[in-house]
Parts: structure tokens; C-alpha cells; sequence
């Protein structure tokens, strides 16, 4: 399996060892920078999982890891790496292993790079008519003068996952915070700023496991903003998910199952499903929607490497999603690589 380890300066579990150097980012260091990077914890508990039933090695996602893959010749490669550096590192580790013919899960290279692009995701989407809210890709200040949309709006990076880059300042509700946040993108992140139109309705995150028809939707949850402070704005935003939404504190912000009609659960299953399919994404995904003001479904991000971490008092995703449809953690692993293996015709 490969991995990248957050190091120990920036991560709230403060019982992991600092394993590695700090990578050459492409942007400054900042509170967010490794928030996309899996700890210890996760790791270990991965390894076990797949250790019930098959031998496993541990590859660090680093510039030994082609070597490493091509004196191993491993039977399948479990892939939760992040990459390192570019708006490609996520397909990093996958481009490896396919020039290597080495099966691994999870989606290839090319959905994993426009995956993490949103706005490239955006466009697929709807090309698709699949609902996302709409969007202008800022790459400097003045184009913000394009902008026609009402506000409140929101600004994020282009390419970042575990809600890096989003603040409560994201959230603008007036030019001149817009142009402050266009700035904060870019300068700290060395990117473009993705700039949409805010979803007011209510928000769902939804856990899809397997291939073509037997692709199923796990049961939804919905991100509830009634408990959160006055001052922070209904995000689930860096802030609310790392340091308000720990395991140590009473902070309740996740449903699941949620609490729907039978109408918007088909929605929402049906609008997930058509977009994994349509960025041909593989084994398994998280997807996130919010209803816009005529209640429909509209897709925010999909995440083809989406967080496992494994204690119950963590609110991750997928391993939430997983629980309420019965499955222990090492279960949903396990079914992950199942996935992966009878698409390559292993079993």
C-alpha cells in the first residue's frame, strides 16, 4: 500500500513521529498544508485491515516509491497516496504504477487529476447536466471584474482536498472581501481561485463503493451547521473540520443516516452515481452535494481518495457511511480491494 504521513508539526494527533522532510511545496507552508496527508493511525489500521487476508508492504509516496514498486512487484497496490508536489500529484503514484503494469485501487491517473481540479471537474459535469453551482476561475485579481453573480459567493483553491484553502472568509458577501480572498488563493496556494455561487440549502456527503452496476450508494450523511458558533459561517471549512469537529470535543456535526423523503434520497443517490460514472471513477469515491434554493441536488467536490480514518469518534466520511451499512472498517477496506481485484480480473 502507499501512503503520505503528515509530520508531526502539523497534525492535531500529537502522538505520531516526524518520519520525513518536509516537502518542497509549490506554495508556502501554511496551517492547512499537509491537512490532505493520512496520520499513523490511519495507516496502520489500513495495514491491518488488508493483513487479515493478504502480505503487505509499506511504500512511502516519495522519490524512492518507483523504485521501491519495481524490486517489489507487488500482486496489487492499495493507493491512499496524496502525492507531493503540482497539481498532478495525486496521479503521481498511479502513473507509476501503470507504466509498471502493477494493478492498485482506486481511479487512474487521469480522473484522480481532474478530480482534484474543480474546475475542470465542473466542466465535465456540466457538459453532463449534472447541477453544480456556477463557477469563474480567477487566475489574478482583475478578472474579478468578470463576475456577475449575486452574492454571497464562495472562493477556494482550484486544487486542494480535506478543506484546505476554505475559511470562514471564503464565505464573501461583498466585493472587496471577493478580491481579499482572490488574493489570499493565489499568493498562498500559487494557484488560480475558483469562485462560486453559494448553495444555501442543505448539505449531504455521500459514500460510493464498486464498479459500473454494482456501484452502490452507502447510506448518505448530511453535514448539520445548527451547533456551530455565531461567528463561523455553515462551511465545512478547515476551521469546523479540523479543529472544531475533533474526537475530543462534543461538536456534533454529522447524520447519517440522514433524513430525507424518498424523493431527494434518489436524487441525491442518482446525481452521485451519474457523477462518478461520468468522471469515471473507480472502486470508490466521496462525493459531496448541497441543494441549491430550488432544493436540488448540485455536486460540490468528488474525492476518489476519500479519508478513512478509523476511530468511531472521528467523523470521517467514509468509514461513518460504511458503519451504518453494517461494515466493520476492515470490511470496507476489504471490500475496496475486492473491487479493485475483480476489475483486473485477479479473482
Amino acid at each position: 500500500m502507499t501512503f503520505n504521513v503528515k509530520p508531526e508539526s502539523e497534525t492535531f494527533h500529537e502522538d505520531l513521529p516526524l518520519i520525513q522532510d518536509s516537502p518542497q511545496h509549490e506554495y508556502q507552508t501554511s496551517v492547512d498544508t499537509y491537512a490532505e496527508w493520512d496520520t499513523w493511525e490511519t495507516i496502520n489500521a489500513l495495514k491491518d485491515a488488508i493483513a487479515e487476508i493478504h502480505d503487505v508492504t509499506l511504500v512511502e509516496a516519495n522519490e524512492h516509491a518507483f523504485s521501491g514498486f519495481k524490486e517489489l512487484k507487488p500482486d496489487i497496490v492499495f493507493n491512499i497516496a496524496e502525492g507531493i508536489n503540482g497539481i498532478n500529484r495525486e496521479s503521481q503514484i498511479p502513473a507509476m504504477l501503470e507504466f509498471l503494469n502493477i494493478p492498485y485501487t482506486g481511479s487512474d491517473a487521469l480522473t484522480l487529476g481532474i478530480c482534484l481540479d474543480k474546475s475542470r471537474t465542473k466542466e465535465i459535469l456540466t457538459y453532463n447536466n449534472i447541477p453544480n453551482a456556477r463557477f469563474l476561475l480567477m487566475e489574478n485579481v482583475e478578472q474579478a471584474e468578470k463576475i456577475d453573480f449575486e452574492f454571497p459567493l464562495i472562493v477556494k483553491p482550484v486544487s486542494e482536498g480535506s478543506s484546505k484553502g476554505i475559511f470562514s472568509s471564503s464565505f464573501v458577501n461583498k466585493k472587496q472581501e471577493l478580491l481579499d480572498e482572490i488574493k489570499r488563493v493565489i499568493n498562498n496556494y500559487n494557484q488560480p481561485a475558483l469562485v462560486e455561487e453559494f448553495l444555501p440549502g442543505r448539505e449531504f456527503t455521500v459514500a460510493v463503493l464498486g464498479n459500473g452496476g454494482e456501484a452502490q450508494v452507502l447510506p448518505i450523511i448530511e453535514i448539520l451547521y445548527d451547533d456551530f458558533p455565531e461567528d463561523v459561517v455553515p462551511l465545512y471549512s478547515y476551521e469546523a473540520k479540523w479543529i472544531l469537529d475533533t474526537k475530543e470535543s462534543e461538536f456534533d456535526v454529522f447524520e447519517c443516516p440522514a433524513k430525507l423523503t424518498r424523493k431527494l434520497e434518489e436524487q441525491i443517490k442518482n446525481t452521485a452515481l451519474r457523477a462518478y460514472s461520468v468522471l469515471k471513477c473507480r472502486d470508490w469515491s466521496r462525493i459531496d452535494l448541497r441543494l441549491d434554493k430550488n432544493g436540488i441536488p448540485n455536486i460540490i467536490e468528488i474525492n476518489p481518495l476519500p479519508g478513512i480514518m478509523p476511530d468511531p469518534n472521528e467523523n470521517s466520511s467514509f468509514p461513518k457511511a460504511a458503519r451504518a451499512a453494517g461494515m466493520s472498517y476492515n470490511e470496507m477496506i476489504q471490500k475496496v480491494l475486492y473491487s479493485a481485484a475483480k476489475r483486473y480480473k485477479l479473482i
